[in-house]
């Protein structure tokens, strides 16, 4: 396990300081906000701890209110909403300086045989073919964007492997393309064999690049370029299949509108073997500067 793997599941590991109140810190983040990422894997970490461990999460909806303090910390207050036979929904508020900053709300569900079909997985180059971060993004520094922003990007990145198909949009700036974007992603380093950990890992994972899409159709590069401003909205993941986050999964990304001074991108996740692991849904604030 990696150094920066270490810290990334220290920081999932939260204190418990009441029953069903949890306190969590932050990392060092590229921009000067909590990710979102990070507030939503804690917030799913808080709430899988108040239930039973042979339930694992199926879905989850969750809205960023305010933008995070990387240097407090975040109070997660689980309501225990419902316990069900089969379904146990949860509901998790994250407090800063007294105020609402992120509310999730997530079912989970016991495991259950079922009617099984799933979309096909799409084309995608083996991910040992392709450039890690390390690789690529010194590339980019000093063209459009400056090299101090690259280091960020590495260190806030670092506990991942996260690997482009494609150049990521702050490669191809003033270029639009398609607005579809593909990832793999793993983490650098093995982890326990324990299955809310690897759901709240992708979780962690699914904030990164899923706006990416947005930023392609329109030629930008986003915030790593200085010509977009933008922000997560609200977030939702369902969990189909079983999964590892140790092991290679490809984030199959497409953005079907913007408008509105907003972006929504859509998602599928696929283990290597061609297995629909989860679908994801976001919309973000996505704003030219004037």
């Amino acid at each position: 396990m990696t150094k920066a793997l270490d810290s990334l599941l220290d920081l999932l590991d939260l204190e418990r300081i009441e029953q069903d109140i949890f306190r969590g810190v932050s990392r060092s983040a590229i921009v000067p906000r909590v990710f979102g990422g990070q507030v939503a894997a804690q917030a799913l970490v808080a709430a899988g701890r108040t239930v039973a461990e042979d339930r694992l999460p199926h879905s989850l909806h969750a809205y960023f209110l305010r933008t995070g303090d990387p240097s407090a910390p975040i109070v997660y207050t689980v309501d225990r909403i419902r316990d069900g036979r089969s379904f146990t929904t949860r509901r998790v508020v994250a407090v800063q300086h007294g105020r609402p900053v992120f509310h999730l709300s997530a079912s989970f569900q016991t495991y259950e045989e079922g009617l099984e079909h799933q979309a096909p997985m799409p084309v995608s180059p083996d991910p040992a073919t392709l450039p890690t971060a390390a690789e690529t993004l010194p590339r980019h520094a000093g063209r459009f964007v400056d090299p101090a922003t690259v280091d960020r990007l590495l260190e806030a990145r670092a506990a991942i492997d996260l690997r482009y198909v494609d150049p990521p949009p702050y490669a191809t700036v003033g270029e639009p393309r398609e607005a579809r974007s593909q990832v793999w992603f793993r983490t650098n380093g093995k982890l326990a064999d324990a299955p809310l950990l690897h759901i709240c890992l992708a979780t962690y994972v699914s904030d990164m690049t899923l706006l990416d899409s947005v930023l392609l159709a329109h030629g930008r590069g986003g915030w790593a370029t200085g010509d977009v401003v933008g922000a997560s909205l609200d977030h939702a993941m369902w969990f189909h299949r079983p999964f590892r986050a140790d092991e290679w999964l490809l984030y199959d990304q497409e953005s079907p509108s913007a408008s509105g001074g907003r972006g929504l991108g859509q998602a599928r996740i696929y283990t290597q073997d061609g297995r629909l692991a989860v679908s994801v849904i976001q919309e973000g604030v996505v704003r030219v500067p004037r």
